[in-house]
């Protein structure tokens, strides 16, 4: 018999405006403890120069985490010109400087360039494992760590503002999983023949969630273990805004949950939602067996 999981069993999204200056882990373990929660999890790490949305999926919740981490984000980031540090932000050492200062319309003739499927080289200072160690590990030990480029999507890439003053350009991006804006602001200076590095990064949106929904983790300290604190979870569901939702019965369900198959002629071909009444049942794949029947399989079930 499996050992029972201390805490509060709570299921749900909580949308974090995450402050400069800490981590996605250490937000965590905040969540965690003023919910007493069972369970938490972050939906995509935010770096710890970087504010604004982190999704933090506690209990059931956590089992749709890949739809979160999948999805498409926006980002407000500002590139200084004429110089270029080690992490491509301005946490690292300068590598390079003197670099000329472009023109806005220079700037704006260079990115289309950068929408559609690019290469893209991650930064030194990055997640990725090199040999089983973090890049940024390596990084920070003075090792040179060589990263494989890799393919993102830029859905949409604009000019915000254009300073002379302070030598910067504000944009907006939407991209794909797998993006680093600190490269992409790193790449759009080289395409100038100049260096740039981010001086400003802020996720406005990370799939269906946005600031208008955030909350800030001094606010939710202050609510502690009051009832505001739990008005504040979105639905385990709201992570699955853009798959279908299907109906089953009481008696389909059982079926689902000890992982047998069912027919359902109301499902289309696909992932979708199962639903017993207002409940997620749990993440399925419908696909059409012999007759023309639509066989739904369950790949995640939720234990609400």
């Amino acid at each position: 018999m499996g050992r029972k999981r201390k805490g509060n069993k709570i299921n749900g999204w909580l949308v974090i405006d995450k402050d400069l200056g800490m981590s996605s882990a250490k937000v965590v373990g905040a969540v965690k403890r003023i919910y007493q929660a069972q369970k938490v999890g972050h939906g995509g790490t935010l770096d710890p120069l970087a504010s604004g949305i982190l999704p933090i999926g506690l209990g059931e919740a956590t089992k749709t985490m890949p739809y979160i981490v999948d999805a498409s984000k926006e980002y407000a980031f500002t590139v200084k010109w004429g110089s270029a540090t080690d992490s491509d932000d301005t946490e690292g050492a300068v590598t390079h400087s003197g670099g000329r200062q472009p023109t806005e319309n220079e700037v704006a003739d260079v990115l289309a360039r950068f929408i559609g499927i690019v290469q893209q080289i991650p930064p030194a200072y990055s997640a990725i494992k090199v040999d089983g160690q973090r890049a940024y590990k390596l990084a920070r030990e003075g090792e040179t760590v060589e990263l494989a480029p890799r393919s993102v999507e830029i859905h949409a890439l604009s000019i915000i503002s254009h300073d002379v003053g302070t030598q910067s350009t504000a944009f907006e991006v939407t991209c794909g999983k797998g993006t680093y804006v600190r490269s992409l602001g790193r790449d759009i200076a080289l395409a100038l023949g100049t260096y740039g590095h981010i001086t400003a990064l802020r996720r406005l949106r990370v799939g269906p969630f946005t600031l208008d929904g955030a909350i800030s983790l001094a606010k939710l300290d202050e609510l502690g273990h009051s009832a505001r604190a739990v008005e504040a979870l979105l639905p385990l569901t709201t992570a699955l805004d853009d798959i279908p939702a299907v109906a089953v019965t009481e008696a389909e369900a059982q079926d689902i949950k000890y992982g047998r198959s069912l027919i359902l002629q109301t499902a289309k071909r696909g992932t979708c939602v199962l639903m017993v009444d207002a409940l997620p049942l749990a993440i399925a794949y419908a696909e059409e067996v012999e007759d023309g029947n639509i066989s739904v399989r369950p790949l995640r079930v939720f234990n609400m």
